[in-house]
């Protein structure tokens, strides 16, 4: 069958649309303000292989590592019906131990057709420290609960040796119930609209047009890529350990309608919790070969075809077991995407932009009784043609900010402040976008933890253009002591402590004129 442009193009927003609703009832139904007001989830629909056929546009660092979490269950177990898998497990197809992802087969006269799946991040899983994030953490155990893969739901209900042992390590178990049943009830809304698509559509013109769909997203990908110089493109940044700096190197070859990134000579895996596994790495070559050719190709796993990953296993960019992890899928992600695009502005300087703020700024609060999970924008790179965002996530995340109003409501501690920090973007041509600056009071005893990078490298500029600022954070006790924090670092705060956070700056681009 001959699949024309129409049809793809109608297949593709089809598809599309179930994410998104996925997405959509994720967020209506969940119960934690880290998943219903800050949108710290994705889903995404794959074909009986495992291969994504169409993704909401929600967060790039839990998108391209999705379908390795499908690929996990796919070789765990053989499929079937009204059955839902999980996993979180970073060395058997997750990224770090928050974002547990479930994914459910899709069946139709008896047949297997697709898969649909979606990713959310959970906020506390246990571990030694609230938001199971710990600064000190050198092994994946110390950070909460693993769940390999293993059978969720059969039969319409939790299985319980998931369901269990997965809420009871949780500090807010409540929560975990509440967000485990929106993860089931997106799977299930999903299930039904594929169904209801083959039934109208037929199995045959189904799997043809799927099938289409992923070829016409790789056609885009040689098309783009064969556009780009061939050549060899190599660039290094680092991550910060205190005062050491660790190592991430590329080099990108393009040659014809092909791109190897490859990560040969970036240091090895470090004992603290910012290693981050294959998966994540992966994750970070997709977004930016898309940033650096034609973000308007379909984001299907046809579009990845092209494009080669080498990532020598117990490095910082893939590391082994039982290497912490935490931090690599929402601090060293940022990185990994820093490196690749600045080896890739080398190929295409007319697309790339300066370096964003190169971080996450995660924020994690708790006790025994609640925990609190935000991440804190920053600002956007210049690009070779507009002045960067101020005060936006960027690169590897795509999440919202939690409400005022709504964090009040949850948690025991105000914002005070939350302004754009002024003069922190980078200058140039085009200057790079302001950081924020957000401050807020404890009311009650609890544990701080900080993940946050760029708080000594400053975030680069291009073709000229200067670095943005670098983060700073501070607490400020009740008596009025200041010290300024480490930027990974977990530490006990006091009723009448403030924290604030200042978030980089990104990088200018071009010489001032």
């Amino acid at each position: 069958m001959m699949v024309d442009a129409i049809t793809l193009e109608v297949a593709r927003n089809r598809f599309s649309a179930i994410a998104d609703e996925m997405g959509t009832v994720l967020r209506r139904t969940s119960l934690s303000p880290n998943i219903k007001e800050r949108a710290d989830c994705s889903a995404a629909v794959f074909d009986p292989s495992g291969e994504m056929l169409a993704q909401a546009e929600h967060i790039p660092v839990h998108l391209g590592s999705m379908p390795a979490s499908v690929r996990a269950c796919l070789e765990a177990f053989e499929p079937e019906p009204g059955v839902h898998y999980a996993v979180n497990d970073p060395f058997h197809g997750g990224t770090h131990l928050n974002d547990l992802t479930i994914v459910a087969p899709v069946f139709a006269h008896g047949e297997l057709v697709a898969w649909v799946g979606n990713r959310a991040h959970h906020a506390d899983v246990g571990g030694e420290a609230p938001g199971s994030m710990p600064a000190h953490a050198t092994t994946v155990d110390q950070e909460g609960h693993r769940v390999r893969p293993t059978v969720a739901v059969r039969d319409g209900r939790l299985v319980p040796e998931f369901y269990e042992p997965f809420v009871t390590a949780s500090r807010t178990p409540w929560e975990r119930r509440g967000d485990l049943d929106a993860q089931m009830g997106a799977n299930a809304v999903a299930v039904t609209r594929l169904g209801e698509l083959v039934e109208r559509e037929g199995m045959d013109r189904y799997a043809k047009v799927a099938s289409a769909l992923l070829d016409y997203g790789e056609r885009r990908t040689l098309a783009a890529l064969s556009d780009v110089p061939d050549g060899s493109y190599e660039f290094t940044d680092f991550m910060e350990l205190g005062e050491q700096d660790i190592a991430i190197r590329v080099k990108v070859i393009i040659d014809g309608e092909t791109l190897l990134a490859d990560f040969t000579g970036s240091d090895r895996q470090v004992e603290a919790n910012f290693n981050a596994v294959e998966a994540v790495t992966r994750s970070c070559l997709y977004y930016a070969v898309r940033v650096a050719t034609d973000p308007s190709i379909p984001a299907n796993g046809g579009c990845y075809r092209p494009i080669g990953l080498e990532a020598p296993a117990g490095t910082i960019v893939n590391a082994s077991p039982p290497a912490a992890v935490a931090a690599g899928n929402v601090e060293t992600s940022q990185r990994i995407a820093d490196v690749l695009l600045g080896a890739l502005a080398q190929a295409a300087p007319d697309k790339v932009p300066a370096a964003s703020q190169g971080t996450m700024n995660n924020v994690l609060i708790g006790n025994d009784r609640f925990a609190y999970y935000e991440t804190v924008a920053g600002g956007q790179g210049a690009r070779p043609y507009r002045d960067g965002q101020s005060g936006i996530q960027t690169g590897m995340t795509n999440t919202q900010n939690t409400p005022i109003e709504s964090l009040h409501t949850h948690y025991p501690f105000r914002v005070t402040s939350y302004t754009l920090r002024r003069g922190s973007g980078g200058g140039g041509k085009y200057k790079g976008g302001e950081g924020i600056r957000r401050e807020l009071v404890f009311g009650e005893a609890a544990t701080l933890s900080l993940m946050g990078e760029r708080r000594r490298n400053r975030p680069w500029g291009l073709a000229g253009g200067e670095p943005g600022a670098v983060g700073e954070d501070w607490l400020i006790r009740k008596g009025g002591e200041e010290e300024r924090l480490a930027g990974k670092v977990t530490i006990e705060v006091g009723p009448g402590d403030r924290l604030v956070v200042l978030t980089p700056g990104g990088g200018g681009w071009g010489h001032v004129p």
